[in-house]
């Protein structure tokens, strides 16, 4: 323990001197090496031994990561290293590569400046690469890469040092691309990564070894020389000239930012209040004398010690005993401890300023993208990802005595896991757990049983559907319950390219009458003037507009009007699936003048029939979640691949050869999916790697509309027929 401790004391002394810090994120492809990368650099700093490093996955602490070989949970770890004489502080974040986990990606991106790109040099450039780099750059960290599994392109491709190289500059440029495409032009050309300056490693992480442009000069070593290691097995001589940590550490310093200068550029991006102000200023010179601004950005539940809130300080100093508030949830706490994270063990510290990524206690019901400040402030962004449930299983305890237990349990995993949906089913009492996948769900069940110890019963997977329409409806009356209040409306899809720019928007909730910024914003996305000031809400990505004129007390009941709005479009007519991409607009109005007679009881009802009424009555159709497939195997199973695709109703896109393997990719059904798993294991015996990421909603095929909305119904205990717009409107 007593290294550990050491390791605290430096780290504690390190904390003020922003310079010196780098908080980073180790980001990459699944199986490409993260947490086998992040072991090295833990050993350097004395906290494992080095012979395990690579082999022990110390980051992976928790026991089905271990069990399954993945990284499920980020992981943070404070380490202290030497360089050229200074010693730096690096806080590490190791994330995880399966596509199910990318909600803990995208959370490490908050609290780093800069990620290490980890990409395994035999699969080059997947799809979940793609997808972290471009959301490093939308968060604005900054990107170095590490090109690993070298070896193995000697030993198992038989490459010759050459082709080596030439498939270096292929991936090199494919990653250069994605920065080009997607980083701000101030820091696109900054941010390139160029094997000339040293932003760009090759190594093996499981032997230890790497090199760059620096180190090759320091060494001496050549790509020649690598290929005569791995030729002749002697990687152990390499890892000792040119051990892994060093190099990875001295492009790390080099070349990613440390918090002062990433806060400058990043804080327009996380952060919506006036730069002027004095939280903003000390955000911007990341101020550990300024206003306390943290972003939680990870939640942990510990039985003794209560919610564990993580996230990067952005301006100000965190004490224990000192109040802070909770933006979002508006109430005043005081923080118990401040802690910093060594994997899995949590070390009590005194203080820790701005500029660095540490842990509270004392926060009770706090969530993941949260705000913490000390005074009010406008809250940070929250976290930008398109990426949303689309796979549901229900739950229940098998003995009757552990549902309170099981209700505990459901609410700590969504706190600390915030892409665990759970709703509860009024109509069965069915607890219902929404996950990113079949993994997703897996891991989410082995917590409940494993962790908590509650056995349960679980039903098969459910697919999340989406209810649309395709056209316009005609304007429709509908009155209230006592016939006293007449409300004209019709429904109409949102236009494609505008809808795609609202789910990126991330706008939700009511909008305030004359909010400028607002308006500006709907006018941004295409909605012309006019129509821009007068929405009145957005509801799962669905706009409620008012189309009125001149209606006296209208704004009286305009919240009961967006209520009704919203349990329409949370619960559609035809399945009591959500709505998506459905604009709902009041066209006319009828009010008693009496107060009492245009009550909840009698607009709710109102307003949530018409909705309905207008969308049966404009074409409504189911949407299906779709994930595009990324299958990788041998060229002798690629017949089994393909047969196995055509049971699934899948579009294959695109196949490819590369080496000896048979590259797929294709896009299909969510529903299709369940159980593809064991499937593709059973058709390949075992050889095929395949992965998948989320592609959105598309329409169910026509001939499927009628079956999978009766199968849907009949699951919710509904009777099997959709009722006629004229049904909700009598």
């Amino acid at each position: 323990m007593g290294r550990r401790e050491d390791m605290v004391k430096l780290a504690e002394s390190l904390m003020n001197d922003r310079e010196h810090i780098r908080n980073i994120g180790v980001v990459a492809h699944i199986d490409h090496g993260k947490t086998t990368m992040t072991d090295n650099l833990i050993a350097a700093a004395g906290l494992m031994s080095e012979e395990l490093a690579g082999k022990q996955r110390m980051m992976d602490y928790y026991e089905l990561e271990q069990q399954r070989g993945i990284t499920i949970n980020a992981a943070n770890i404070s380490l202290v290293h030497e360089f050229e004489g200074n010693k730096h502080l690096i806080n590490v974040i190791d994330t995880p590569g399966h596509i199910d986990f990318g909600g803990e990606v995208i959370r490490a991106m908050r609290a780093v400046d800069g990620v290490i790109v980890v990409v395994d040099s035999v699969e080059g450039v997947m799809p979940q690469t793609e997808t972290v780099i471009r959301q490093a750059i939308k968060e604005r960290v900054k990107p170095v890469l590490f090109i690993n599994k070298v070896d193995r392109l000697v030993n198992e491709l038989q490459l010759t040092s050459e082709q080596m190289q030439e498939r270096f500059v292929k991936t090199i440029a494919q990653v250069n691309n994605l920065i080009k495409k997607n980083a701000l032009d101030d820091l696109k050309e900054d941010w390139l990564v160029k094997v000339n300056d040293g932003s760009v490693c090759f190594g093996s992480a499981y032997h230890n070894w790497a090199i760059s442009i620096h180190s090759m000069k320091a060494t001496g070593i050549s790509f020649k020389d690598i290929f005569d290691y791995c030729k002749n097995e002697d990687q152990k001589t390499l890892a000792k000239k040119s051990p892994l940590h060093s190099t990875i550490l001295r492009m790390v310093i080099e070349h990613l930012p440390d918090p002062k200068q990433a806060q400058k550029y990043r804080t327009a991006a996380i952060w919506t209040g006036e730069s002027e102000s004095e939280v903003g200023k000390a955000m911007l010179t990341c101020d550990e004398k300024g206003p306390i601004a943290m972003m939680v950005t990870d939640v942990t539940v510990d039985p003794h010690a209560g919610d564990i809130a993580t996230g990067r300080i952005y301006s100000g100093s965190l004490k224990s005993g000192v109040k802070v508030r909770a933006i979002g949830m508006k109430k005043e706490v005081t923080i118990q401890q401040v802690v910093l994270f060594m994997g899995q063990e949590r070390i009590k510290v005194n203080e820790v300023p701005a500029g660095n990524i540490a842990g509270i206690t004392g926060l009770k019901e706090v969530f993941a993208g949260e705000t913490i400040g000390s005074g009010e402030m406008q809250a940070f962004e929250s976290f930008k990802s398109s990426a949303e449930p689309v796979m549901t299983i229900s739950v229940e305890p098998k003995t009757t005595k552990d549902l309170p237990k099981l209700i505990e349990v459901i609410r700590q995993i969504t706190k600390e896991d915030p892409n665990i949906v759970a709703t509860l089913n009024q109509e069965t009492g069915e607890h219902l757990l929404s996950g990113m996948g079949e993994l997703h769900l897996d891991v989410t069940k082995y917590r409940i049983e494993s962790d908590h110890k509650i056995p349960i019963t679980v039903s098969s997977p459910i697919v999340v559907y989406r209810e649309t329409i395709n056209k316009e409806s005609p304007v429709l009356e509908g009155k209230s319950p006592n016939k006293h209040n007449k409300f004209k409306i019709k429904a109409m899809p949102i236009d494609k390219e505008m809808l795609e720019k609202l789910i990126e928007s991330k706008i939700n909730g009511k909008i305030k009458p004359k909010d400028k910024a607002m308006i500006a914003k709907f006018e941004e996305m295409g909605f012309g003037r006019d129509l821009s000031r007068k929405v009145w809400a957005v509801h799962n990505n669905c706009i409620l507009a008012d189309m009125t004129r001149g209606i006296v007390a209208l704004h009286e009941i305009r919240e009961l009007v967006i209520q009704a709005f919203n349990d329409a479009m949370d619960q559609g007519p035809m399945a009591k699936e959500k709505c998506f991409g459905v604009m709902i607009q009041l066209e006319d109005a009828t009010l008693h003048e009496d107060a009492i007679h245009r009550g909840p009881s009698q607009v709710l009802p109102a307003i949530t029939r018409t909705c309905y009424a207008c969308v049966l009555s404009a074409d409504p159709v189911l949407l299906e979640p779709k994930q595009t497939l990324f299958i990788t195997c041998p060229q002798d199973y690629m017949g089994s691949v393909s047969k196995e695709l055509g049971h699934r109703r899948t579009q294959i896109t695109e196949m490819k050869q590369e080496g000896d393997s048979s590259i797929f990719i294709a896009k299909a059904p969510v529903k299709e999916l369940i159980g593809f798993s064991a499937a593709i294991r059973g058709a390949t015996q075992g050889r095929a790697i395949w992965t998948a990421e989320y592609a959105g909603y598309e329409q169910l095929p026509r001939e499927m509309q009628k079956s999978i909305t009766e199968e849907v119904r009949k699951r919710k205990g509904m009777d099997l027929t959709v009722k006629s717009a004229q049904f909700f409107l009598d």
